[in-house]
């Protein structure tokens, strides 16, 4: 506990600082750490099938992650779209010319993999990069990780009534409820403190407390989402990179799903 409490506190830091500095920093953690993130899931689920480290499809999916990057970080819209469909493509013809090397399911799960962690994590940035993102970003933070803070007090305070018994035996309908309201009560707060002065809008207070709240949802989606796969697959981890935590989809589940709530509704609702 004491280890993975020491790890939880550094990455907290680290997350502060890159979002904070944003820009080609931001940019470039993001894309290292998307790169593991997508060999995390390609390895649960298998798509080399142990025949050796990195098969074709992973080695597509990599370079596609790059390729993906650098779009993002250029701001061409066009040249994103294209990476993505380029990597879907690349993928099928590696499967098309190789055939019966992979099964289908290794190329799907590829593809998944691609579109999961990497395409999902690079929300971050893209609220980042928005005319407010230095304000906004950081509700990617308080409605996944205070949401499993509250979840988890609360859960263990008061919550009786189990609503996910196989997947998830400890979660409750009373800590579900308490991490999207302790979202968005955080949320309003620092929408009150730092926002009302600085963005447009009467209404900004309520909604990001809206916005916290729906990010929260999305955030116990994404943690019961990757719980679902490990177990589909019987793994404990997906990696050990994090001490106490285990790897990358293990500690940043949450917030992989929450990146793209956050910015599609700050874009429809405050933007």
């Amino acid at each position: 506990m004491l280890t993975r409490c020491i790890s939880g506190a550094i990455l907290a830091v680290l997350a502060l600082v890159f979002m904070y500095v944003g820009g080609p920093v931001l940019a470039i953690v993001l894309l290292l750490t998307s790169l593991v993130a997508y060999k995390e899931l390609t390895n649960a689920l298998k798509v080399n099938k142990g025949e050796k480290k990195f098969c074709a499809l992973e080695i597509i999916g990599l370079l596609g992650v790059v390729l993906y990057y650098l779009a993002v970080y250029f701001g061409d819209d066009t040249f994103l779209l294209m990476s993505i469909v380029g990597v879907f493509m690349a993928e099928m013809f590696c499967y098309v010319i190789t055939f019966p090397r992979y099964r289908a399911e290794q190329v799907v799960s590829s593809i998944f993999s691609f579109l999961y962690a990497p395409v999902m994590l690079s929300f971050v940035y893209l609220t980042r990069n928005t005319e407010y993102g230095v304000y906004m970003v950081w509700l990617i933070l308080l409605s996944s990780w205070v949401c499993d803070t509250c979840a988890y007090f609360v859960g263990v305070t008061i919550g009786k009534k189990r609503i996910f018994p196989v997947l998830s035996p400890k979660k409750s309908l009373e800590g579900c409820i308490g991490g999207v309201a302790g979202s968005a009560i955080v949320g309003g707060l620092y929408a009150f403190i730092f926002l009302r002065d600085v963005m447009p809008g009467e209404n900004i207070v309520w909604a990001v407390v809206f916005i916290c709240a729906a990010g929260a949802i999305m955030s116990m989606v994404g943690d019961l989402a990757a719980s679902a796969i490990k177990r589909n697959h019987e793994i404990k981890d997906y990696g050990k990179l994090i001490p106490g935590h285990g790897g990358i989809m293990d500690r940043f589940d949450s917030m992989i799903v929450t990146a793209p709530m956050i910015y599609f509704l700050c874009v429809l609702m405050i933007f």
